[in-house]
């Protein structure tokens, strides 16, 4: 429901209904809390109506083209791709985004939370004035104060770059480019991290010719280094050029496309003309017009809002708590993460103990294909914090049901030496993202490999790979070498 009401106090008011600001909202509700919920879009954020929930819908498009290609050329399935009916598939995809959409919107209304729709502007700790449209009925400006707590949830929007202002077309970025008209024949994908991995993945797999360029010596450069090597691997298998340590150096707009120069990693100068540029060189944290200064806040140099007490998640500004992609890190611009701090905020600003989100036991994934997911620490990472590790590194392709994939990809534990306590897993292959849950697990609840060497993981399944690893480890494997 809208206020129409020109003050309103609330016990918690919280800014942006992104999946941080709804979580917060709806836990806050569920504990009896009185909350004001503030977005000037549509509640739900980039994830419901621009990242997570429409990309996963047209990768899942991607597999399916994929699985008919593979089932001719692999399997004897004499199968065929006519063509794609992109209208078909935009039809499907906005419906399961509009499904959740006003899933989210009865969630919020049946737990008691009042929406106020319009643009927020801090007036002082707790207070808010939030500007709208309006009409004669309903005043266009509301003045909210908050009893108890203010949660800024104002997400973030795509970083681009000097002279390449995105037109809808021919440069995009992640948050359009999924509404872009039509398939391009051939895209540029500038950014190689798991939004310009996914999307490199799902226009190759819709036929386009893709050239992947990431600055950084490899792609998904946060991830471990045998992750990224695997990825390389497979996505060059697909077909798509994959140009690590490399860098744009210029693009000029065509009529239709673009024409840009990369210095590639061996220095020499490569030019590539394409329909579509796809710029996904990461997020920056929206704060413009949220007035921080009037609540006694500021954004450090990167514009992120820096809590004083990551365990509450509270800044300087007693009352004053931050979720989502405002955080810098250790938080980690995930939505699934973002759903975990909504639940501390709000469990704190109802007086309960909650736990801090333990950032280092939230699972990554990249929905390319193949797909990587991991948890805990990389080989580098731990051995930088002064850990003597054992690891253990096996193929997918070892076990049965990794041979029926034809895949690749692999399962990389790091443990303290000696069976010491596992400090993370890394997957690469197909279907990963639904296997990191059991490291999860393990990961957070500091297992030693004898531990999860003891319990029995089916077979043939792709999962009895992670099994075997950690057999290894614990010093019963029986086939690796």
């Amino acid at each position: 429901m809208t206020i129409d009401t020109g003050v309103n106090t609330s016990d918690v008011i919280v800014i942006g209904g992104g999946t941080g600001g709804y979580s917060t909202a709806l836990r806050a509700a569920g504990l009896g809390l009185d909350v004001t919920l503030v977005e000037r879009d549509k509640v739900g954020g980039t994830c419901l109506h621009r990242g997570c929930i429409p990309s996963k819908a047209m990768l899942h498009a991607a597999e399916l083209v994929d699985g008919i290609a593979e089932a001719r050329e692999r399997w004897g399935v004499k199968a065929t791709v006519d063509s794609v009916d992109w209208g078909a598939l935009v039809a499907t995809r906005d419906d399961i985004v509009a499904r959740n959409h006003k899933g989210v919107e009865a969630h919020l209304a049946h737990a008691g939370v009042r929406v106020v729709r319009g643009s927020a502007r801090l007036t002082g700790a707790r207070t808010v004035r939030v500007e709208s449209a309006g009409t004669e009925s309903a005043p266009g400006v509301h003045d909210l104060t908050a009893r108890r707590a203010l949660v800024l949830a104002t997400g973030s929007r795509p970083r681009t770059l000097p002279g390449l202002d995105p037109d809808g077309r021919r440069v995009v970025t992640s948050d359009d480019a999924l509404f872009a008209p039509g398939l391009p024949a051939s895209v540029l994908v500038l950014g190689g991290g798991a939004i310009g991995a996914e999307y490199a993945s799902f226009h190759r797999s819709m036929g386009a010719e893709v050239t992947l360029v990431e600055a950084a010596d490899r792609i998904v450069p946060l991830e471990d280094a045998d992750v990224s090597r695997h990825l390389t691997r497979g996505l060059r298998k697909r077909g798509i050029d994959v140009q690590a340590g490399a860098r744009l150096l210029d693009a000029e707009l065509l009529e239709n496309g673009v024409r840009a120069r990369v210095r590639t990693a061996r220095g020499e100068t490569r030019t590539v003309t394409a329909e579509r540029l796809l710029v996904a060189v990461g997020r920056a944290p929206v704060t413009e017009g949220l007035g921080l200064e009037a609540a006694g806040l500021t954004a450090d140099e990167r514009g992120f809002v820096v809590p004083e007490d990551w365990g509450r998640l509270e800044t300087a500004v007693p009352g004053v708590h931050v979720v989502g992609d405002l955080l810098p890190p250790p938080s980690l611009g995930l939505a699934h993460a973002s759903f975990a701090e909504g639940l501390l905020v709000a469990e704190t600003v109802a007086g309960l103990e909650s736990p801090a989100v333990d950032y280092a036991t939230v699972p990554r994934v990249t929905y390319s294909s193949p797909q990587t997911a991991s948890v805990g620490l990389s080989e580098a990472e731990a051995r930088a914090r002064g850990h003597e590790v054992d690891v253990d590194t096996m193929p997918l392709t070892a076990v049965a049901k990794g041979m029926v994939h034809g895949q690749g990809g692999m399962v990389k534990a790091v443990a303290e030496a000696g069976g010491g306590q596992v400090l993370g897993v890394h997957l690469v292959g197909p279907n990963v993202s639904e296997m990191i849950a059991e490291s999860q697990l393990i990961v957070g609840w500091d297992a030693e490999p004898s531990d999860v060497a003891r319990h029995v993981h089916a077979h043939p399944t792709l999962s009895e790979a992670v099994g075997e690893v950690f057999l290894t480890l614990a010093g019963r494997g029986l086939h690796q070498q």
